[in-house]
């Protein structure tokens, strides 16, 4: 038998809930969560529901009420202002009190005898009166006996018991004695800001140096900071600062054979000098990073570090605790292998020790050295070649008393496992966005990830390459290529990144041809770069940042909407705040080649625009300004010009005065 066989109301179909609650949705401080399910009994009676939610660990609820959307569809939604788990549940009520006063007023209007029905309400009244405290108890039983009071007469009583005064301090104090509540609390994961909203670079840097041929340090990346800042990136990604192997170290591009001098890859983790906790000390001292990180925040830039959890065949742990290797038939540490792939310089974890435990709690140790370091923000490099109990383990205890750490996932592999990345914990994921080029490509991908229940706990941090991504449409496209691709990243989603000198320089030239990876890649040796190069989209680029974070449309994914193009190489989308007031229209010519135009056909209603009146839309990429009428409308780019129009909707002209600009 049930615990409550009076407990009537059925509550279901809740969403946001991820995998039936078992792990938690994504917001931001200050973002809302709104919270959806179908709610109802049986019979005629009407219900109330409450969004009951808490920080975790808090003792008391905070309750919201829910209100009826449609066909017993309802919704409440709460805001979140501190960083760390909240919890939330919905509970849901027969209102008799509600109830009875719908019938009452049928009644009424049919000219029913109501007297019986006043002294029920009065009863109702009373009870609550019971549960109330203060001036609400003393108040309601005021009310109830002004209900049963025969001086009064029937329309004053009636009036009383149709007053919204007692419909309010019934709300608060009615019977929730047989409540159901919905089986499991679903949880909310609150990050800071920049884990929605932020824009990445990334560099090497040992190739930081002014003189060519040194190795660069961090003092050398130190004085880079303000070209950064320049562009307007806010998250500096470093690759693995640590000590590299010499054993099998890799040579200048990915030779099994270093010479003499070659650097090797800093992914080879592990020297003599130290493992995952030490520097290089070609980059400098720790006392030199720290200042690098207190430097970088003076020019509004978090420094982030790569986490990737495998070690050369130097690194101190290979000695120390051979239980966490595995080993091969004839006593050798099994190196990394991606058949045919070989990669003699690393040793993975085997995460299938029976010392796992051990294994576990050093690498967790690893990045609280590195938080007390001042890093919050981490790249983990190939989180999908550990096992995911294993990162859900270390991103809840180190977010347990460092709730303002952020994680990237680094993951290109099949989508059920990036999905299950992020659900786990992982702050940001990387994305399919360097290979997806065609209209409808990017348009089926970015629908997915902003407005199916994917965007409840994945947040995509595109990049349009990578140190291991040079993809044939920069390797064919030229300039043009390379600003489309920024324009798109930087558009379509919140957060977006870039591999830099390479992608400002517009560096193209693939290492053999069919290879994605670049010729005379850093991975393997120390490049010097012209930062100062005509050609450079270093100006493009900080414009681009400039605008972000000067449109708060640009600032979330959820609104992203896509529009109809009577091209194929012309895609259009919008973004907007909730509040319609900032709009932000974004169109992209996909065709590095050719100057293409079309007819664009816009959703008047997404855009809060009124279909018969005229509008204007100003190129923030440029100085032109259009004025526009109604929703279809022409668009022509020439890539050689600027790929991209990102048009600010501005309110509609609304005098004689306002047109005279724009004729």
């Amino acid at each position: 038998m049930p615990a409550d066989g009076r407990a009537r109301v059925v509550i279901e179909g809740v969403e946001p809930e991820i995998d039936c609650g078992r792990y938690p949705i994504k917001r931001t401080v200050g973002e809302r969560v709104f919270i959806a399910a179908d709610v109802f009994t049986d019979g005629h009676d009407l219900i109330s529901c409450a969004l009951l939610h808490k920080q975790a660990g808090a003792r008391r609820w905070s309750k919201t009420p829910m209100t009826l959307l449609e066909n017993d569809r309802w919704g409440g939604s709460f805001t979140v202002e501190v960083l760390g788990r909240y919890r939330c549940c919905i509970m849901a009520w027969v209102d008799h009190f509600r109830s009875w006063r719908r019938d009452l007023k049928k009644r009424v209007a049919a000219g029913q005898d109501v007297a019986v029905d006043l002294q029920i309400g009065a009863g109702m009244a009373k009870l609550a009166a019971a549960r109330a405290d203060g001036a609400g108890g003393r108040r309601l039983a005021e009310i109830a006996g002004a209900l049963e009071d025969a001086r009064r007469t029937p329309a004053e009583r009636i009036e009383m018991a149709m007053g919204e005064e007692l419909s309010a301090l019934m709300a608060r104090w009615s019977e929730r004695q047989h409540a159901a509540k919905h089986d499991r609390e679903l949880e909310v994961e609150v990050d800071r800001e920049r884990a929605r909203f932020s824009a990445w670079y990334e560099m090497f840097p040992r190739s930081a140096s002014e003189k060519p041929g040194r190795h660069g340090t961090f003092r050398d990346v130190a004085a880079r900071l303000p070209y950064i800042a320049g562009m307007g990136f806010d998250v500096l990604y470093l690759p693995p600062i640590h000590p590299i192997g010499v054993t099998h170290r890799k040579g200048r591009n990915n030779a099994v054979r270093c010479e003499r001098g070659e650097p090797g890859s800093p992914w080879a983790i592990g020297a003599k000098e130290g493992g995952h906790t030490a520097i290089h000390p070609e980059l400098g001292s720790a006392t030199d990073f720290r200042r690098l990180v207190k430097k970088a925040e003076e020019h509004g830039i978090e420094v982030a570090l790569d986490i990737a959890f495998q070690c050369s065949p130097d690194h101190p742990a290979v000695r120390e605790h051979p239980e966490w290797f595995r080993k091969r038939p004839d006593g050798t540490v099994q190196y990394a292998e991606n058949p045919p792939k070989k990669y003699q310089d690393i040793y993975p974890f085997d995460f299938e020790t029976e010392q796992w435990e051990s294994l576990w709690q050093y690498l967790r140790d690893v990045v609280l050295h590195w938080i007390g370091e001042g890093v919050k923000i981490f790249r983990v490099d190939n989180p999908h070649t550990k096992p995911f109990a294993f990162w859900e383990w270390l991103i809840g205890e180190v977010k347990r008393d460092h709730p303002e750490a952020i994680f990237l996932a680094e993951a290109f592999t099949r989508p059920k496992v990036m999905k299950r990345l992020a659900k786990l914990g992982f702050s940001q994921s990387y994305t399919y966005f360097a290979w997806k080029n065609s209209k409808w490509e990017l348009t089926e991908y970015f629908t997915e990830l902003t407005a199916t229940k994917v965007r409840e706990y994945y947040r995509p941090n595109p990049w349009p390459n990578t140190p291991d991504i040079l993809n044939e449409f920069l390797q064919f496209g030229g300039r043009p290529a390379f600003a489309a691709r920024l324009a798109l990243a930087a558009t379509l989603s919140a957060s977006y990144g870039i591999y830099g000198p390479p992608f400002e320089l517009c560096e193209a030239t693939p290492r053999e041809p069919g290879s994605e990876e670049y010729l005379d890649s850093e991975k393997y040796q120390i490049r010097a770069w012209d930062l100062d190069h005509p050609d450079s989209l270093r100006d493009t680029i900080a414009l681009v940042n400039r605008i972000r974070r000067s449109n708060p449309a640009l600032q979330f994914d959820r609104s992203l909407r896509f529009h109809h193009v009577n091209n194929d190489e012309l895609i259009c989308y919008s973004k907007r705040t909730q509040d319609w007031s900032n709009v932000i229209l974004v169109v992209v010519n996909l065709d590095p080649s050719h100057r293409q135009s079309g007819w664009v056909d816009l959703d008047m209603d997404e855009l809060g625009l009124d279909p018969q009146q005229p509008y204007q839309v100003e190129d923030l990429l440029g100085v032109e300004k259009y004025l526009w009428h109604g929703a279809h409308n022409y668009v022509e780019l020439d890539p050689e010009q600027s790929p991209a129009h990102i048009f600010l909707l501005r309110p509609q002209v609304r005098t004689a005065s306002d047109f005279e600009h724009y004729m």
